[in-house]
């Protein structure tokens, strides 16, 4: 049976945002991506899986290195999902700002 990981159960771990910031700007292996946190190679290894299960990492293969780099199309997916909710948390918080601001000039 093949389980299909959740992208925002894999996004709420702090380690695989990390991991997801240090890849943005360019693919690493797992030893350099590992070299940046003070946890054994293989809970690194394990987190890499998961990003790679949930397609937020692509792998490439260059000699024996295996190089891991951002998926931006699913990046792009994840954006385009929460856009509404920005949108709707931002035109609360810009109503609370007026609401405010009324009341600070009333005073």
């Amino acid at each position: 049976m093949n389980l299909r990981r959740d992208v925002f159960q894999a996004i709420a771990d702090p380690t695989r945002r990390a991991i997801l910031l240090l890849v943005a700007s360019q693919a690493m292996t797992a030893g350099a991506i590992a070299s940046n946190f003070d946890t054994a190679r293989p809970t690194v290894s394990k987190h890499l899986q998961i990003l790679t299960e949930c397609e937020l990492l692509g792998q490439e293969q260059n000699g024996r290195e295996i190089y891991y780099h951002l998926n931006p199309k699913k990046m792009k997916e994840i954006a385009q999902f929460i856009e509404p909710f920005r949108k709707m948390w931002d035109d609360r918080f810009d109503k609370l700002e007026n609401i405010m601001k009324k009341y600070k000039s009333k005073k």
